[in-house]
Formats: structure tokens, C-alpha cells, sequence
């Protein structure tokens, strides 16, 4: 990935959404030729020259110092998931030929099946492309439609935009849609040579006008928690809150589980999918890797 391109488009997009009235800046006449600030705007509220910040958004961040991005952080309202993307950024600017190392090869250890098995809520284990490690056989109830984890290419990304069926299975699938490739672009601006990730943006981009559009939004989102609407072709409406737990033996890897309010519709929905999954999957507790 072309990590100039990436800053440039990413610190322009920002700049074009914030208004003068909401950087708290006089609004002379009405002639203005950009539908946000200007550059030199930009530069005044961050406190360092045009010349200098014309610099950085034509991408170039190398040497530039944690003070100066927090203080252009600032002057374009950015939220933590977009200050940790300038950040990550900046990084990669920075360690040039060094940041171009091997995606490592990841696994599911047997602690961490133990784990998935031991939860009594649909859960499962991804990594930042979103490829799907292992699931629990409650997992695998709730969203049938996913390939199994074994046949290697179980990815939420491509079953969200390459499979029909994943319409009709969110509710509101255009806003996890977009969540999803908000995550992707995040993980693109950590580690922008993982070969894996670019085949995979690269797919979907190619497959999914939908998701061309959206990642060219340069939108980030740090995935930690979030409410989902489900439609499921046994258990009906299902309204899910998924919290996203980091596994610090496991760099990269992400465990996911699903949780509903007590009392509820959704409640004993999964009462039922629970009893539907003993019977309809089996004995064995889990789908492994």
C-alpha cells in the first residue's frame, strides 16, 4: 500500500467534514472553494505553517513529532480511532523499509478452544482481518451462514459483502457493513504490508461496489463493543451486544462474544438456539481449528 496516498486522502477527507463554524473560526463571505476548512485553516488552529502543513497532508509525516500530530489531531476533531489511525500512520512514514514484515502466521491454541467451549453465549475467536479461527457450537447456531473456520477461508468481511444471505441475517446491515470496513481500514494503517489484507481489500473492492465506496471514505473504528440486530432463520429477531476481548498470550487475536439483556424477546431466543444447537449440531461442543 502506498503509505503517501494513504495520509494524503485520509487527512483531506478529514479536513473536508469540519466546517469553520465548527472549528470555532469567522466565516468571511460565502465564496469558499472547499466544503470544509481550508488548508491554511487547518494550519493557524494546529499552529504550525501552511507551507509545513501543505507538507504533511501530501503525505509526507516522516520526522514529524507525536506534538505536531496531536496538535493536527486536534485541529481536525479527531475521534481516538482516528488519532490512533494518523498515529499508525506516521509509523509506518517513519520506519520505511523496516515496516515491511511478514504477516505472522496464527492459530488457535487448545487454551483458547477451552475457552470458547467453557462460554455459554455465542462467541468466537478472529483476527484483525477478520478471519475466523474458531467458534463455539453456540457461535455456530447463531450464524449458520458462515463457512466453518477448518475450510480457511471463514472471513466476517467476505461473508458481509459476498454473501446475499448476510442482508438478511443483520437487520441493520449497512451500518455493521460499514463498521466492518472501518476496522479493516484501521488494521490497513497498523500493518500496511500484510500481504493478506491488501488481497483481501483487494477482493472486495474489486467484488462489492458497496464496500469500494465506503473504503474509499477513509472512515476508521476501533472495534470494541457494539449492538447488532439479528435475523435468524430459527430463533426470529435477535438484538445482540458483542464485546471484543483482546487475548494477550495471542498478538492480533480478538475473542467475541454475544450477550442479551435478561427478561427479554431476544433473551429467550437464545434459550431456544441454545436447545436447537444441541440437537441440530451434536454432541461435539465446538467447530475446531
Amino acid at each position: 500500500m502506498d503509505n503517501r496516498a494513504e495520509v494524503r486522502d485520509f487527512l483531506t477527507s478529514r479536513r473536508s467534514r469540519i466546517t469553520p463554524d465548527q472549528a470555532g473560526l469567522p466565516l468571511y463571505g460565502t465564496n469558499r472553494r472547499v466544503s470544509g476548512l481550508r488548508r491554511e485553516e487547518v494550519a493557524l488552529l494546529a499552529g504550525v505553517s501552511t507551507d509545513y502543513y501543505t507538507k504533511l497532508e501530501r503525505g509526507s509525516l516522516s520526522g514529524v513529532s507525536d506534538s505536531v500530530l496531536d496538535a493536527v489531531a486536534g485541529a481536525l476533531h479527531l475521534d481516538e480511532a482516528e488519532r490512533t489511525h494518523l498515529l499508525d500512520l506516521a509509523r509506518t512514514a517513519n520506519a520505511g523499509g523496516r515496516a515491511r514484515r511478514a504477516a505472522p502466521k496464527q492459530h488457535l491454541r487448545v487454551g483458547v478452544q477451552r475457552i470458547l467451549d467453557s462460554i455459554d453465549a455465542p462467541a468466537y475467536v478472529r483476527n484483525d482481518r477478520m478471519d475466523l479461527l474458531g467458534m463455539n457450537r453456540l457461535g455456530r447456531a447463531l450464524m449458520p451462514d458462515l463457512p466453518d473456520p477448518t475450510e480457511g477461508r471463514s472471513n466476517l468481511a467476505r461473508y458481509m459483502f459476498l454473501d446475499p444471505r448476510a442482508r438478511d441475517f443483520y437487520v441493520e446491515w449497512a451500518s455493521v457493513a460499514k463498521d466492518s470496513v472501518a476496522a479493516l481500514r484501521i488494521e490497513a494503517g497498523r500493518n500496511p504490508y500484510d500481504r493478506q489484507l491488501t488481497d483481501l481489500v483487494g477482493e472486495l473492492s474489486t467484488r462489492s461496489e458497496d464496500f469500494r465506496t465506503w473504503w474509499a471514505s477513509h472512515n476508521v473504528k476501533l472495534h470494541r463493543t457494539s449492538t447488532k440486530k439479528m435475523h435468524h432463520p430459527v430463533a426470529g429477531e435477535l438484538e445482540l451486544t458483542g464485546e471484543a476481548l483482546l487475548l494477550p498470550g495471542d498478538p492480533g487475536l480478538t475473542l467475541v462474544t454475544y450477550t442479551v439483556e435478561p427478561a427479554t424477546t431476544s433473551f429467550e431466543a437464545i434459550k431456544f438456539l441454545a436447545s436447537w444447537a444441541h440437537s441440530s449440531i451434536g454432541a461435539h461442543p465446538s467447530t475446531r481449528t
